[in-house]
């Protein structure tokens, strides 16, 4: 992608006028990778992003001074927003208020939100027209040193065996980070109260086999050289970074979908570094390939009970 010719832009998107700022501003300072080649890349993998934004509320994380500087969560869609983006109202009970989330809903909601240097954007689990009903169930592996890449495609490959004895499909990606995340859609009605305490089931499940590689609780002693299953995203007050989105690291890694041959090769090799995927290579990949994470929206599935250990 070629860097920004100059530092501000008024465009029209779709039929939306907007003014894009500071567009060579590097905030992957590393990568030299400039806000105005993140606008490009949110810009041109929206037709895959935005059909799993839709109707979700979003939470944006924001790096106005780039990866290195500081960053904020921005639940409450700010103030100065266009007209035309939509927001919807969500009861928080921690806050006591509703919170008035973000809807991206289409290429100029993209682009306007990447102007606001929002790198991470991490959408609900549910969408904004039933906020109790997830349509998928989030299994985050998250490594604790020296565990790391590697062992969590060994833990995925745990869980898929699981899904597979229980006649579930599942999807794979990157966290674009450290680690991966495995997704079971469902589509059908269910409720946090139907896919919390299965993947928590799920994840202690795991915990009690060899080869003990699992812990499923959170406290960090207990997460050395093993790979924790966090179950507690599946909870409306939570979100998991999105699919394409950006990461906050050295450089512009995405989270990324995955095919289960390439998780199952890692696993295998002991080489992960087949799975780290910076912008450019992810829309190679979409172009390529089409979106391997489409089955998130597609699949319908109910939950399952447990085998027993």
């Amino acid at each position: 992608m070629a860097p920004a010719p100059s530092t501000s832009l008024d465009v029209e998107v779709e039929g939306r006028s907007l003014k894009l700022s500071n567009l060579d501003k590097v905030l992957y300072p590393e990568a030299g990778f400039t806000k105005g080649q993140v606008i490009d890349y949110y810009t041109r993998v929206a037709p895959a992003l935005v059909a799993h934004l839709r109707r979700r509320p979003l939470t944006l994380k924001r790096y106005p001074n780039g990866v290195e500087g500081k960053f904020f969560y921005e639940k409450n869609c700010p103030s100065h927003r266009p007209e035309w983006v939509e927001t919807v109202a969500v009861w928080s009970p921690h806050n006591s208020d509703h919170v008035n989330y973000c809807l991206i809903e289409n290429l100029p909601g993209v682009v306007w939100v990447a102007n606001l240097a929002a790198l991470e954007l991490h959408p609900s689990l549910s969408r904004a027209d039933d906020i109790d009903r997830p349509t998928m169930i989030v299994f985050d592996l998250d490594p604790g040193p020296p565990a790391a890449m590697v062992e969590c495609t060994r833990v995925a490959m745990l869980l898929r065996e699981v899904f597979e004895q229980l006649g579930l499909e599942s999807v794979p990606k990157t966290s674009g980070s450290k680690g991966l995340q495995v997704y079971v859609p469902l589509n059908t009605p269910v409720t946090y109260d139907d896919t919390k305490p299965f993947a928590h089931a799920l994840a202690r499940l795991l915990e009690s086999r060899p080869p003990k590689s699992v812990v499923s609780l959170m406290k960090k002693e207990l997460r050395t050289g093993k790979v924790f299953i966090d179950w507690s995203q599946n909870d409306s007050a939570k979100t998991t970074v999105g699919v394409y989105s950006l990461r906050a690291r050295p450089r512009p890694t995405v989270s990324t979908p995955l095919r289960w041959e390439e998780v199952e090769r890692v696993a295998e090799t002991g080489d992960a570094s087949t799975l780290v995927f910076e912008a450019g290579t992810v829309l190679e990949r979409l172009a390529a390939d089409g979106d391997l994470f489409a089955p998130t929206l597609e699949v319908e599935q109910g939950v399952p009970r447990l085998p027993s250990a």
